[in-house]
């Protein structure tokens, strides 16, 4: 058994070391120990963020186009042969002038060719209007009117002109079929064929245009599609299905050319279609300047149609090579004008050069002293938003309204160089029956 002296001992230790010891082997609190001083390491700067765009790198495929795929799958048709002109007649020669028309009939050597001696006119069949031309190479008959929107109607040329002239305007099929005591139905089929026509003679006529930039953008429109084999045409113009729809509008701000008109979705797979429109109405190696606004989808389609494979250069001497890159044309110049809106209001405004550099740009702009802009072309919208009815009503509109978009967009833009006389001196090879039974020669801007 431990003694109880050894436990006072103990306590007595415990007591002086925490009361006398303790105390003494602390600091003093004004002395303190010499801190080696420490050089504080040199902070990195940040790299500044740079506001330019990067360099464009380039895609391993090329971006699909449905419109492009289908005309490299079809095969292209040689160009035909002219054949031999006819053979002047020993008879009086003829007093009306046949050189502006050509024969329609398929199965004609001569058809599609002008000023080859081989049509002779025949006067007017049972008194009409209209002037009856005779094929001598495949004795065929046919009047001036074949292919036009005249042909086959017995209502005067006066009227059918007005009616199409009000649907234009924006008068509805019913008040126009009213005010001319004509059927609705009749109405809508001369609108609907008015407008094909309208197209066809723009499909035909504007090509091989050397333009220096064009300007696109699209418009809101509310236009209802007909639902194909659903409904009989009677209730066609009643019952038609309400869908939103953009107008998509290219022109030059030169010339004041209207070049493509489309009604679509906002989608990749139009804008797609509106510029392969458009290089079907350019030159061959014609690549103007495009300004457009902030939609994105404007510079994949302009990067399918003007691209190129090219190349990259090897970074190391080891190692696999790189692949191709789908990359833009050199001469390609594209910039987006990109605007801010609140509450509806724009509050600013930003250029942006998607393809090529600012100062390529500007020297572009520079011959005529303007700046990146869409101005024209959204004056161009705005013009249609007053002119046609399906634009700017916020209500559902007939599919007459489509057709009749296409019309006055067709009229009214004209510049003023389609209107110069064309040179008539070349045969037009295989020209559509659709132009009044004559083939015209096309247009240039310059």
């Amino acid at each position: 058994m431990v003694s109880h002296h050894v436990v006072y001992q103990l306590v007595l230790f415990a007591l002086i070391w925490l009361f006398v010891i303790l105390p003494l082997t602390r600091p003093k609190p004004g002395v303190s120990a010499p801190a080696t001083l420490v050089e504080p390491e040199p902070l990195t700067p940040r790299r500044p963020r740079s506001n330019e765009p990067k360099p464009f790198e380039g895609l391993t495929q090329k971006p699909h186009c449905a419109l492009c795929e289908r005309d490299t799958a079809s095969p292209k048709v040689p160009p035909p042969v002219p054949p031999d002109p006819m053979p002047p007649t020993n008879r009086r020669p003829r007093a009306i002038d046949t050189s502006l028309h050509f024969c329609p009939h398929a199965g004609c050597d001569y058809r599609g060719w002008l000023g080859l001696g081989n049509l002779r006119a025949n006067g007017h069949p049972s008194g009409g209007p209209w002037r009856q031309f005779h094929c001598t190479s495949c004795k065929g008959y046919f009047l001036e009117t074949h292919g036009t929107i005249f042909h086959g109607k017995h209502a005067e040329v006066e009227r059918i002109v007005r009616v199409v002239a009000c649907l234009a305007e924006g008068l509805g099929i019913r008040a126009t079929a009213r005010v001319f005591e004509v059927d609705a139905n009749t109405v809508w089929h001369w609108l609907v064929e008015a407008a094909e026509q309208l197209r066809a003679f723009s499909a035909y006529f504007l090509c091989d245009l050397h333009l220096e930039q064009l300007q696109l953008d699209e418009l809101y429109a509310v236009l209802r599609a007909l639902k194909a084999g659903e409904i009989s045409e009677d209730t066609a113009i009643k019952r038609l299905e309400r869908s939103p729809s953009w107008v998509w509008t290219v022109m030059d701000p030169r010339s004041k050319l209207l070049v493509v008109v489309d009604v679509g979705t906002r989608t990749l797979a139009m804008a797609q279609r509106v510029v392969h429109q458009v290089t079907h109405v350019l030159a061959p190696g014609c690549v103007p300047l495009f300004l457009t606004d902030g939609l994105k989808e404007y510079a994949m389609a302009l990067l399918t149609h003007f691209g190129q494979w090219m190349h990259p250069e090897r970074r190391q001497d080891k190692g696999p090579r790189p692949k191709p890159r789908w990359m833009p044309l050199p001469e390609l110049l594209y910039a987006q004008v990109v605007k801010s809106y609140r509450r509806r209001r724009i509050v600013g405004v930003k250029h942006r050069v998607v393809f090529g550099t600012q100062l390529a740009i500007e020297q572009v702009l520079a011959a005529w002293g303007w700046t990146i802009n869409t101005a024209f072309v959204e004056r161009l919208n705005l013009d249609i938003r007053q002119c046609v009815r399906c634009a700017r009503a916020k209500r559902a509109c007939g599919i007459s309204w489509r057709y009749s978009m296409c019309i006055t967009i067709s009229c009214y833009p004209t510049p003023a160089c389609a209107r110069r006389s064309p040179n008539r001196s070349q045969p037009t090879a295989g020209a559509p029956p659709r132009c009044g039974g004559r083939a015209r020669p096309r247009w240039r801007p310059d």
